[in-house]
């Protein structure tokens, strides 16, 4: 109840309802992170026409195959009844159930919503980002594209139905999984208005579709990708590769990307490369260890985008870092898992430095009418003054990982830093990108700040520090100012 905050007793059990209940494979009690076969929520439901729509987070790092589909349910509104299940992981006779080869459909889990869904309440459709499936770096237990894995799902609320989808990876290995909610606003591209979906995503593609009918506004295209060494796995032959607009973030390591302050930096750079497997976007992790760019924790992430629905200008923070995936042999005592990710993750350049060239955290605006990049600037200072103190000539800032997600007003878009060496919030002029103002925060932002009116005066307000120091702060210009 909304004015009193007790339980609703006619909706569910005395105002609950369990959601393991009716998942396979989905137990209560455990803790243990080696038995457990965790769920949990850690986004937001959406309602829509009276259904409440529920997402599902799993956890990653499975060592069975056997893991918990991450169906997504529809409840009423005020009973709890559970109306309908959307089968991430198709079940037999469902569509795409022949992208599991050898029934592997019926053991998958994962493929899961973990972020936050959109929806369009004139059409009544829901829009699901969905992540990757079990074990995100070896699928050879689960050969095929693996419908409907890191796909954006659009389904009919009232029924949880289809109505299309797009699956931007083919039988993942990367964990690029959708992160973020799908922005929804109408364009008008060459004289043709379009009601439009774009995805951000962590290959830095941003994926551009009619939100009505799951078309390309753009051509996507099927092109070849590398194949994998890894014994008993088989990539998809192509990965789907929007034509436009540009990715926003760097994609694939090679020389080009390899930082370049100095001749003796970039020599150091190529010999750390050269310990691993390497190449495009798309590479497939290896018992080596592979170098992925954009990494499973770059390109565009939870932080998702802004839009502008005057300008159907879109902007998007990202980050850059490569990443090292390096898969061993399951021990049989311990998993049923012929090969698993080891503990691995960023890989640091000469000198404590970055691998590859700045910005290593930005933020792109893309005129969603045309396709076009219109600006990209660096977001924060990042390590400029460590380079500087090594000798080398003033780069100005180099951004760095850790922000918010951005929030648009009027005239400005704000965003707050919370990376390793700033805790910062951010005022920057739309159109250009500049930095209008900043300011420290009181302690690190961790969630994307929110803009409400009161009293004739326009606030900012987000949450920063954590634990016991977690604090909601308020901010707005002088009453007189």
């Amino acid at each position: 109840d909304a004015k009193t905050g007790r339980p609703c007793p006619d909706f569910g059990e005395q105002g609950r309802v369990d959601l393991v209940e009716t998942l396979p494979r989905a137990t209560r009690g455990s803790r243990d992170y080696l038995n457990a076969l965790r769920y949990s929520v850690q986004s937001p439901p959406i309602v829509v026409r009276n259904v409440v729509i529920t997402p599902a987070s799993i956890a990653d790092r499975r060592i069975t195959k056997e893991s918990i589909p991450g169906w997504i349910r529809g409840w009423d509104v005020r009973t709890g009844e559970e109306l309908w299940s959307f089968h991430t992981v198709p079940q037999a006779g469902e569509f795409g159930v022949d992208t599991w080869e050898n029934d592997s459909w019926r053991e998958a889990g994962n493929t899961n919503v973990w972020t936050l869904m959109s929806a369009d309440l004139d059409l009544g459709y829901v829009y699901l980002p969905i992540g990757t499936p079990t074990n995100d770096w070896y699928g050879g237990h689960r050969l095929g594209d693996n419908l409907f894995a890191e796909s954006l799902v659009c389904i009919d609320a009232k029924t949880g139905e289809r109505v299309w989808h797009f699956q931007a990876v083919h039988h993942g290995l990367w964990d690029y999984d959708l992160p973020a909610a799908p922005t929804l606003v109408d364009i008008e591209v060459d004289g043709k208005k379009i009601k439009a979906v774009a995805q951000v995503s962590k290959q830095a593609y941003l994926y551009v579709l009619d939100r009505t009918t799951g078309a390309p506004v753009w051509p996507i295209e099927e092109k070849p990708v590398p194949e994998s060494t890894v014994p008993g796995e088989r990539v998809s032959a192509t990965q789907p590769i929007p034509s436009w607009p540009k990715p926003f973030d760097l994609q694939g390591i090679s020389d080009a990307t390899l930082i370049d302050f100095s001749p003796e930096l970039r020599a150091e750079a190529r010999e750390i490369l050269q310990d691993y497997d390497h190449g495009p976007l798309f590479m497939p992790p290896s018992l080596r260890g592979t170098v992925q760019l954009p990494g499973w924790g770059g390109g565009g992430n939870w932080m998702g985008a802004a839009v502008d629905p005057e300008t159907s200008m879109i902007y998007i923070p990202s980050s850059t870092g490569p990443m090292v995936v390096k898969l061993v042999e399951g021990d049989p005592s311990e998993t049923n898992f012929k090969y698993h990710r080891t503990r691995s993750g960023r890989l640091a350049g000469p000198e404590g430095l970055p691998l590859t060239k700045p910005p290593y955290g930005r933020i792109t605006a893309i005129e969603l009418n045309t396709g076009e990049h219109r600006w990209m600037v660096p977001h924060g200072e990042g390590i400029r003054q460590k380079i500087i103190d090594l000798g080398i000539a003033d780069p100005g800032p180099v951004g760095q990982r850790g922000s918010t997600g951005p929030v648009l007003t009027k005239s400005l878009l704000f965003i707050a830093q919370r990376g390793q060496t700033e805790s910062v919030l951010r005022a920057f002029d739309k159109r250009t990108g500049a930095v209008v103002h900043e300011m420290e925060l009181p302690g690190r932002p961790s969630g994307t700040p929110v803009t409400f009116e009161s009293g004739g005066r326009q606030f900012i307000s987000l949450t920063v520090g954590g634990g016991r120091d977690a604090r909601l702060i308020a901010l707005a210009l002088p009453k007189n100012g």
